[in-house]
């Protein structure tokens, strides 16, 4: 199988310490496993099953690339994403955001279409520098393999009841919700008009960064009480990412053989 190792790292690594790639070992997999369940039971409270002690594993994992961030004077995984394409996610039945969402009316893309998630960045490393690597990553992956869209779950914390989550998606404007024949429909809702109070949105960078790129938020949010979040459902066109952003993001790669 081939896989992507973004040129971009090589360069960045001799700037800044970091490299991002796809991970190319059981044991790369299992590192960001770790740091998974650091961000998401230790640090945010997730209540999900642990089938390996202190590794954060479901059933999606092994059919994943894993895109990572290694911080190379310390040598650990500082970032990860993982990516489903579209035909494993049509081999394994189904992606990860169908458990969250009714996607019927995004059917005529799936086969162009790729869902990235589970991303989190280690809580020493969150000034930037480490999510940048990582939208570089996945921008190139794209490019490289003739993807036209970006699908996945965003989250929001719950721990102030959601009225926060209520109020980030009542105060989007008509610009960032998705056209109407890409609207998707949570399977259990979050109850936003109860708990929208009108107080300014906090918006997590990670969504803030979607927004910024171009994507869509593709309907109401949904509850997940496992990680007891509020997630929106996000579409990014590549066609519609801002151009200065693909400069950016998008450079030459190498391709290696794993």
């Amino acid at each position: 199988m081939q896989k992507q190792l973004i040129e971009t790292a090589n360069t960045a690594s001799q700037h800044t310490g970091y490299t991002v790639a796809l991970a190319r070992s059981e044991e790369e997999v299992r590192e960001a496993q770790r740091l998974r369940y650091k961000v998401f039971v230790e640090e945010l409270g997730a209540r999900i099953p642990a089938t390996v002690p202190n590794h954060d594993i479901d059933r999606f994992d092994a059919h994943c690339e894993h895109l990572v961030v290694r911080e190379n004077h310390a040598d650990r995984i500082v970032g990860t994403y993982r990516i489903l394409t579209p035909d494993v996610a049509r081999n394994i039945g189904g992606y990860y955001s169908e458990g969250e969402f009714r996607i019927n009316r995004l059917h005529n893309l799936r086969g162009r279409m790729v869902e990235v998630g589970r991303s989190c960045i280690h809580p020493d490393y969150r000034s930037g520098g480490v999510i940048t690597l990582l939208w570089a990553g996945l921008a190139d992956y794209m490019v490289r393999n003739n993807y036209d869209y970006l699908m996945g779950c965003a989250s929001i914390g719950m721990a102030d009841g959601g009225h926060n989550a209520a109020n980030l998606f009542t105060q989007l404007n008509a610009a960032q919700l998705a056209p109407a024949e890409y609207r998707t429909f949570p399977r259990h809702g979050l109850p936003f008009e109860r708990l929208m109070n009108g107080q300014p949105a906090l918006i997590p960078p990670l969504i803030k960064g979607y927004l910024r790129v171009g994507a869509w938020v593709c309907g109401q949010p949904a509850w997940d009480p496992d990680f007891n979040t509020a997630d929106l459902l996000l579409l990014l066109p590549m066609s519609r990412m801002n151009s200065r952003y693909m400069r950016h993001f998008v450079k030459p790669a190498a391709t290696v053989a794993a």
